[in-house]
């Protein structure tokens, strides 16, 4: 009788916590003169606008709140279920997960730009023989891409449909995506323009180019590709070891997790970890 009142007086306790906390929570977040208001707009807001770019309308304050409730969740799995080990870097990865993916699917989608752009080229340069105005060429080629970059192209056409010059609309677009071979194929449209002469050749030797530039670019990741899969081996050992000798060996890591020199000594070595990765990253990251 003794555990089951233990039991209910401790998820009792736990509840009106997290009853508070939510309060508290609540009321920071309805007065938006507050401090906690501003940085928390502010965040929704960067979400928003890495998003945006991408063609990706999600609300930021719906990822952010997902990430509350992640925080919530490791911090009564870790009081009330089981003691996490290493709890503050579950934090961090709760914290950066939506970061570091919204970044992974920029780079996606500048990759898959990148890869379609000769095709872009060669279709521009083609309208070019048959339409001598290049903004209605420019428009004419929209029907026959595929997504990302026909998103791309329709945007730039509906900016020029509304005021917006041919060389702004391709500034914009470039500043977008935000891929030096994107500004090096746009740069050669508006500067094959404004100078005159036969543009369709001038498409058609940049699409060759990119195209080179795309199977060098093949090769290269070829060999350096035994050097990334060992670079995400030696990343991923630490917390394979870490839950390895945790299950074996319970409690051999609270010498770290418990005082303080054995946190200072958890921030130097995930500083260290993270440096020795960044320094591997920019040694594979061959530049062509």
């Amino acid at each position: 009788m003794r555990g089951i009142l233990n039991e209910l007086y401790k998820w009792g306790g736990m509840g009106l916590i997290g009853l508070g906390i939510f309060i508290v929570v609540a009321a920071a977040f309805g007065d938006r003169d507050s401090v906690l208001y501003r940085y928390w707009a502010r965040y929704t807001s960067g979400l928003e606008r890495k998003l945006r770019p991408m063609f990706i309308f999600t609300p930021g304050r719906m990822i952010a709140f997902g990430q509350l409730g992640a925080i919530f969740a490791l911090f009564v799995v870790h009081l009330v279920v089981i003691d996490l080990p290493i709890f503050p870097l579950w934090l961090v990865v709760a914290v950066g997960a939506p970061v570091f993916q919204i970044e992974q699917m920029r780079k996606k989608r500048v990759d898959a730009l990148e890869k379609q752009l000769d095709g872009f080229m060669l279709a521009l340069a083609n309208a070019l023989k048959a339409i001598p105005s290049i903004a209605a060429a420019f428009n004419s080629v929209v029907p026959i891409l595929q997504s990302p970059i026909r998103e791309e192209i329709e945007l730039a056409s509906k900016e020029m449909k509304v005021g917006s010059t041919l060389d702004q609309a391709l500034l914009h677009m470039a500043a977008r995506i935000g891929s030096r071979q994107v500004d090096s194929a746009l740069s050669a449209i508006l500067i094959g323009r404004q100078v005159g002469g036969n543009l369709a050749k001038v498409l058609e030797t940049t699409a060759a180019s990119i195209r080179e530039m795309g199977r060098l670019d093949g090769v290269v990741r070829t060999k350096t590709a035994e050097g990334k899969m060992q670079l995400y081996v030696i990343g991923l050992l630490p917390f394979a070891m870490v839950l390895l000798l945790s299950v074996m060996s319970p409690g051999f890591f609270d010498p770290l997790t418990k005082t303080p020199a054995g946190y200072l000594l958890i921030i130097v070595a995930v500083s260290c970890w993270v440096t020795a990765l960044l320094w591997a990253r920019k040694i594979l990251a061959v530049d062509i």
